[in-house]
């Protein structure tokens, strides 16, 4: 593994990261519980000591599954979690709609204390407020509470979490230099990488550092599609994906597999290369959900970078649309 320190802060980070939605929601297909103790156990076991969650995974089991398995590593651990969202409010949610959001004072220091009682510490590494607008992030309170909580100690750093899709450009920018967040974790990918560009020039200027989440864009660059797309379950996160979206981001891999390097670089492998070539990620979180997917994202950093040419290319074809025509392979549901 490979690590790189966050900018202004005393955090050292692997280069590849956990994000923990997978073991702690269904959002990316159902996982049995010895197979998350094992994909924990086996990540820290291979060098990651970065662990991104959020409060609201799992309704607070995203962070209880982190104490219960590594909890014994705390010290060892980077541990990132997530604020902003009253999933404590009883209403049921409906399928996977925003749930509101909170970050008054009162509410953030209450989710802090929830989430330091279910990670089973007295310290949270970074804390990122969760899909935050920018009407909230022009609040000076939010950031008097945070600065509190971090004289008190409960928290090490501060930072957030853009989304929940790609764009929140106005959020993405006013976070990192209105507010200079220490970090703002991002969607950047081959396939989506608008704003994300921008972000990066952004963070450069500003010393802060970027977490770049689903960097194989929903799959489409692991190599899972590339026999036709299977019939998700109605909680997997990507049966919300459009089959249009679909058909014509396979048609955009089919334009970058140039990357592949027989036994030395795979397509998914490119792809977390590809993320990592900017100095300004500091860490990049694919979706882990079986220990070969494990086994090949971390094997990713000892893999050859992505080269000066091939990101030249990579850039002409973002600049052209990937000069897409009409679809060259048909995909169907398997």
């Amino acid at each position: 593994m490979k690590f790189r320190k966050m900018p202004g802060t005393e955090l050292v980070l692997s280069e590849v990261g956990f994000g923990v939605w997978t073991v702690a929601t269904n959002w990316w297909g159902k996982i049995e519980d010895a197979d998350k103790q094992s994909l924990l156990e086996n990540a820290v076991e291979q060098g990651i000591n970065f662990f991104d969650t959020a409060d609201t995974y799992g309704d607070g089991f995203g962070e209880e599954v982190l104490a219960k398995y590594l909890g014994h590593k705390r010290n060892e651990l980077v541990i990132a979690t997530k604020f902003g969202y009253d999933f404590y409010d009883p209403t049921p949610r409906d399928g996977h709609k925003e749930r509101p959001q909170k970050f008054d004072k009162e509410f953030v220091k209450f989710a802090c204390e929830q989430s330091l009682r279910r990670l089973g510490t007295d310290y949270i590494d970074l804390y990122q407020a969760h899909n935050i607008k920018l009407a909230d992030l022009q609040k000076d309170e939010l950031f008097e509470t945070l600065e509190q909580l971090q004289f008190e100690g409960k928290i090490r750093y501060y930072g957030a979490a853009i989304g929940p899709d790609i764009g929140w450009e106005e959020e993405g920018e006013y976070s990192i230099v209105d507010r200079q967040m220490k970090s703002s974790q991002i969607i950047y990918s081959l396939m989506e990488q608008d704003p994300a560009k921008r972000f990066i020039e952004l963070a450069n200027e500003n010393n802060v550092g970027l977490l770049s989440r689903v960097p194989h864009a929903s799959n489409t660059l692991t190599g899972e599609y590339d026999n036709g797309f299977p019939v998700f379950d109605a909680d997997d996160h990507r049966a919300h994906r459009k089959n249009e979206w679909l058909v014509e981001t396979m048609q955009k891999v089919a334009r970058v597999r140039f990357l592949v390097q027989e036994d030395t670089r795979t397509m998914a492998q490119s792809a977390i290369q590809f993320v990592l070539k900017p100095s300004a990620i500091i860490s990049v979180l694919p979706n882990i959900t079986k220990m070969s997917e494990l086994n090949e994202y971390v094997a990713a950093v000892d893999t050859p970078e992505i080269t000066d040419e091939e990101q030249t290319k990579l850039d002409e074809l973002w600049a052209h649309g990937f000069d897409l025509k009409e679809p060259e392979r048909q995909f169907r549901e398997v």
